[in-house]
């Protein structure tokens, strides 16, 4: 079949009663009009983590797109045209072409009160910014792994673009594996004497003074406060593995020395623990700063030194269930072909439930021993979301190790999560009511 026309932007909305069409050309017109559904389920798709780049890239030709919830696996409806066709194409993406009939079936079955599926629109490509030390290359994090997989584009900022108050210019913030306690990632332990350590532990104190701060602890608590002002402004955050404790602990820290003096030269408060103010964290409270400065570890937030007994062929975390009409938002960033996903591990694995702040929303937990493994709030006007683990298809990643090879993991429910995350702010949002 030949489609002589493309429909620029998607209306699936039903005609009124009583229009006629006069002319037959007109008639021919409706019966060719067609759409392109990309299926996100596991029998149908065959590269997941790039379909979403198909979507982005769609969204950034002023396009707009329908995301199908809980509609086999969280499908994308595109407006059809030869272009998008062939892009599908040559990145590797399954597509099906529609009628605009059987669009409008499909969305009327959405519709359905008795279907636990939403049609959520997406306006918008965001801008996104990925918070990393310049000389890192995009296999370092699996963020910045997954966008250049998917073909997203991303610009990288670190803490002179975020001081100089560069965020405002992006939707999406990526925390990347950073410590901003000051503590250099608590490698002390076992690689303070690697030439690596040594030499961004120089670099770090060097960055830090030419921003005006005499340690790293003070520049690293400067940025993660302009990152809080962001979010809470409107900003779109998302962290992963030590980014998400360390960034908490910063803030509850704010006026508090917690580094020892092999960190930043004198000696840490007396009684510091103390001292933490939980009201000004994001997501964990009443948790316990690690003083030993040779454990690798930041507190009692991070559950992976607890959880020795889970094998890794039982190692899978669950992603809880929502209500697609209600709260649209959770059921967004939990889309997926899988309800059950690999567990992986990160300097980070995991959060201890009960440190957990109340109004945050637990996303996703492994049922071995209730530890929660993916997590979402608000803040201010904006929101974040809190991953743990470092690379969904790396189970135990050491430093050293070889990348991941996403093409041999192109329908990774794991990386899906993240993907969910960075189309998350193009979404014409309704409010959320539990």
């Amino acid at each position: 079949m030949t489609y002589l026309f493309k429909i620029p932007t998607l209306s699936f909305r039903p005609r009124p009663k009583g229009v006629f069409f006069l002319f037959s050309f007109f008639f021919y017109l409706n019966a060719v009009a067609s759409v392109i559904l990309i299926p996100m389920d596991a029998e149908s798709q065959e590269n997941h983590l790039k379909a979403y780049g198909i979507t982005y890239w769609v969204l950034t030709k002023q396009q707009k797109v329908q995301w199908l919830l809980n509609y086999r696996g969280g499908s994308f409806l595109l407006p059809d045209g030869e272009v998008i066709r062939k892009e599908c194409l040559i990145r590797g993406v399954s597509f099906e072409v529609l009628s605009d009939a059987q669009a409008e079936s499909i969305l009327d079955g959405i519709s359905s009160p008795s279907q636990n599926q939403e049609a959520v629109i997406l306006e918008k490509a965001p801008k996104i910014a990925v918070y990393s030390p310049k000389g890192n290359q995009p296999w370092d994090d699996a963020v910045t792994m997954v966008l250049t997989y998917a073909e997203i584009p991303y610009v990288t900022v670190y803490d002179e673009e975020v001081l100089d108050n560069k965020l405002v210019l992006y939707d999406w913030l990526h925390l990347h594996h950073e410590d901003f306690t000051g503590q250099f990632g608590k490698f002390y332990g076992a690689y303070r004497a690697a030439p690596w350590y040594i030499e961004g532990k120089k670099e770090a104190e060097a960055l830090a003074l030419k921003l005006g701060f005499g340690k790293v602890s003070e520049a690293k608590r400067a940025v993660a406060l302009k990152i809080r002002n962001y979010v809470i402004g409107g900003g779109f955050m998302f962290a992963m593995c030590s980014a998400t404790d360390s960034f908490d602990i910063a803030l509850a820290a704010e006026s508090v020395d917690i580094c020892e003096p092999m960190f930043d030269g004198d000696p840490s408060d007396a009684n510091y623990q103390g001292k933490l103010n939980f009201g000004n964290t994001f997501a964990f409270t009443n948790f316990v700063l690690e003083r030993n400065p040779l454990r690798y570890e930041f507190s009692s937030i991070d559950m992976t030194n607890k959880r020795r007994d889970i094998p890794k062929e039982s190692d899978y975390f669950s992603l809880m269930e929502f209500s697609a009409k209600w709260d649209p938002v959770p059921t967004m960033l939990t889309q997926n072909h899988t309800t059950l996903v690999k567990g992986f591990m990160g300097q980070t694995t995991s959060f201890t439930r009960n440190q957990v702040k109340p109004t945050v929303m637990v996303l996703g937990e492994s049922k071995l021993n209730g530890e929660a493994r993916y997590i979402h709030g608000i803040k201010g006007k904006g929101f974040f979301t809190f991953y743990g683990g470092h690379d969904p298809e790396d189970y135990q990643h050491r430093v050293g190790d070889p990348k991941t090879e996403l093409e041999l993991h192109p329908t990774s429910p794991g990386y899906r999560l993240i993907l969910n995350n960075v189309l998350f702010p193009a979404a014409r949002k309704k409010k959320q009511k539990t």
